[in-house]
């Protein structure tokens, strides 16, 4: 597996891949202009076809280029947001049902830390339905009202589910 940035010709395919997510509500529709405008934020994991046909247990995460894949296939994708100087926010992570339990999503997770301590960010906060992932790469549970405001109003605001969320904010010092 390699995870890359992503090009704005991929949009369309992250689209498709979030869609369901989007539609049980448990992602925020982000629209083709929004989501060209924080291309930058996103990561999209990718394998070789071949390697996904032979039914692998376990996806390895490599630093190959995305040019070394002969027929790529996107396993998901997810977006480290900049709250501040000192926060930062993992977004929209969704994994292909054909890529679940290949440790994707622990692998773009990693990234966006590796990403976040690179810009010299000192937290990562995440909302999610999916509480035991994080835990198990030692992300913390808060009280949503020590999550921005900026957060609230700009996103939350815009959930079919606010104000009553039943995501688990959690956080992570690196």
């Amino acid at each position: 597996m390699i995870i890359t940035p992503p090009k704005l010709s991929d949009i369309p395919t992250m689209r498709e891949i979030v869609r369901p997510e989007v539609e049980r509500g448990v992602i925020l529709e982000r629209s083709v202009d929004t989501m060209a405008n924080m291309i930058r934020s996103y990561r999209i994991a990718w394998e070789e076809k071949a390697i996904l046909d032979s039914k692998p247990k376990k996806l390895i995460l490599e630093k190959n280029p995305l040019s070394a894949l002969k027929n790529p296939v996107m396993l998901g994708f997810c977006a480290l947001h900049l709250h501040s100087v000192s926060l930062a926010e993992i977004r929209s992570l969704i994994v292909a049902p054909f890529a679940q339990r290949l440790s994707v999503a622990t692998a773009m997770i990693l990234d966006c830390q590796r990403e976040g301590k690179i810009l010299g960010v000192k937290e990562i906060l995440v909302l999610t339905y999916k509480r035991e992932l994080f835990e198990k790469l030692d992300f913390i549970e808060i009280s949503k009202d020590k999550i921005p405001n900026q957060k609230i109003w700009a996103d939350c605001i815009l959930c079919k589910h606010f104000p009553l969320c039943e995501e688990i904010a959690l956080i992570k010092e690196i």
